[in-house]
């Protein structure tokens, strides 16, 4: 005998485990579940989802909890299993639609269907904000908070794998939450200009192609389109993008971009395009300072449900030093020992660690110096090692040394004092004046933002 999951049930059995895990677990992987029904004679609870990782993580790491939680309302043991449904299937269950009239509508809206599904974990409760991303966080929050009234269009950008995706996710999750009704799409650009082509070379259907493409994209309240970059030089994609962009301006539709580099640096778009992406707001993401990096391990740490004791502590300093600039190598340095030390059954120290993370501590370690960010700058700026090193007030001069200071401070572990000593013997506190001075200039003048960002890649 099989019956639907009673609605007051669901919400008594998700308290019971929001009860017995952390709050960004219990809204990670369990909220957007889909209960089902119960199979009494086989003592089976059926739930669903359309996310695959989201299924895989929930019944590996979790189902002893979601068992418990599920025995505790009921009264009755049962086994939990969570089926992989599409997002039509989804939608079935939760309209109550026939499949056949499902497919119907699908047809009749859009042929296009590849967006992309936001990524459960990619929320604002487990993006962990520090000095290098408050400002793209607030702005981030205050669009999913009202779509198109505060800010449009905003403009996110900094190097790969610093949270430039993670924000975008969050602000369509935050969106959807609180304002259902809307219609939120995200895509990367490579998706806009690949159903453009698929739309343009069908030579039987080009027309209704073309329409039912500027339809998906023009007829959104949200666009969140990732990696703007990919469409540089790519005349037709421009073009197509320019009006998809004026069309949901003039609809006070709510825009946000994101890209690796600031708009007027995107010299492959044309200027109408780069104009327009600096209408509003335009938000950089840097890499994380080391108490930022230290608060990230943990939040990992804190979801893997793992003890968290002296070692742990030690391992996390380690990744943390040694890994700066990219937030997906950090946590992949984490994971990488957690799933070492469980499949070898390894106690997780800092020994170990050195010894998973061999090749990665390698190539932390090599080649970043002070020396060699006063030769970087140097060469830059067409300048001396002697003139960085000398009392010179020239601008010429005192620029490129603030710069220098500034980037020892961020990308080494010298002391001030230490830093002072590379500079022809200044003392600390001149350090600090420097690199406070370029954290400050960077908030407000993109072309040192640029400069910089550009130089510590070169650096590194």
């Amino acid at each position: 005998m099989k019956k639907k999951i009673d609605d007051n049930k669901w919400r008594d059995i998700l308290s019971e485990i929001r009860n017995n895990v952390t709050e960004i677990s219990y809204k990670t992987w369990f909220v957007p579940l889909i209960p089902l029904e119960i199979d009494e004679s086989a003592a089976v609870i059926y739930f669903a989802s359309s996310n695959e990782f989201l299924i895989e993580v929930t019944m590996n790491r979790y189902i002893s909890i979601f068992e418990k939680s599920v025995e505790a309302i009921y009264g009755k043991k049962y086994r939990v299993v969570i089926k992989n449904l599409s997002e039509k299937e989804i939608e079935t269950v939760k309209t109550g639609d026939s499949p056949e009239k499902i497919k119907q509508k699908s047809a009749v809206e859009n042929e296009f269907k590849e967006e992309y599904i936001l990524n459960p974990r990619y929320n604002f409760d487990n993006f962990i904000v520090g000095k290098n991303n408050n400002y793209a966080h607030a702005v981030a929050l205050a669009v999913a908070e009202s779509p198109a009234v505060v800010y449009n269009p905003v403009f996110l950008y900094g190097n790969s794998g610093l949270g430039k995706t993670h924000l975008m996710h969050a602000i369509g999750h935050y969106i959807l939450k609180n304002n259902p009704s809307l219609k939120v799409l995200y895509v990367s650009s490579e998706t806009f200009m690949s159903e453009l082509i698929q739309a343009l070379r069908d030579p039987k259907n080009s027309i209704t192609k073309t329409n039912s493409f500027k339809k998906k994209y023009r007829s959104v309240d949200v666009l969140l389109i990732d990696d703007i970059q990919f469409i540089e030089n790519g005349d037709s994609t421009q073009e197509e993008f320019f009006h998809t962009f004026n069309t949901l301006y003039e609809l006070k539709k709510q825009i946000v971009i994101s890209s690796d580099r600031h708009p007027s640096k995107l010299t492959g778009l044309e200027e109408r395009l780069r104009s327009r992406f600096q209408w509003n707001i335009v938000a950089d993401i840097k890499p994380p300072d080391y108490e930022t990096r230290v608060a990230i391990l943990m939040h990992n740490v804190e979801c893997q449900n793992i003890e968290i004791d002296d070692d742990i502590m030690e391992v996390v300093a380690l990744i943390a030093e040694k890994v700066k600039f990219n937030i997906r190598e950090l946590e992949s340095a984490l994971t990488r020992i957690i799933s070492f030390s469980k499949i070898f059954n390894k106690k997780i120290t800092v020994k170990y660690a050195r010894e998973t993370l061999n090749d990665i501590l390698a190539t932390s370690d090599f080649n970043i110096s002070c020396e060699s960010i006063k030769k970087t700058v140097c060469k830059k700026y067409n300048i001396k090692i002697a003139d960085i090193e000398s009392g010179k007030r020239k601008r010429e001069f005192s620029h490129p040394r603030q710069i220098a200071m500034y980037l020892c401070r961020e990308l080494t572990d010298s002391s001030l004092p230490k830093i002072g000593e590379y500079f022809g013997g200044r003392d600390h506190t001149t350090v600090l004046h420097a690199y406070e001075k370029i954290s400050s200039e960077i908030k407000t003048n993109d072309t040192l933002a640029e400069e910089i960002r550009i130089l510590k890649e070169d650096i590194q």
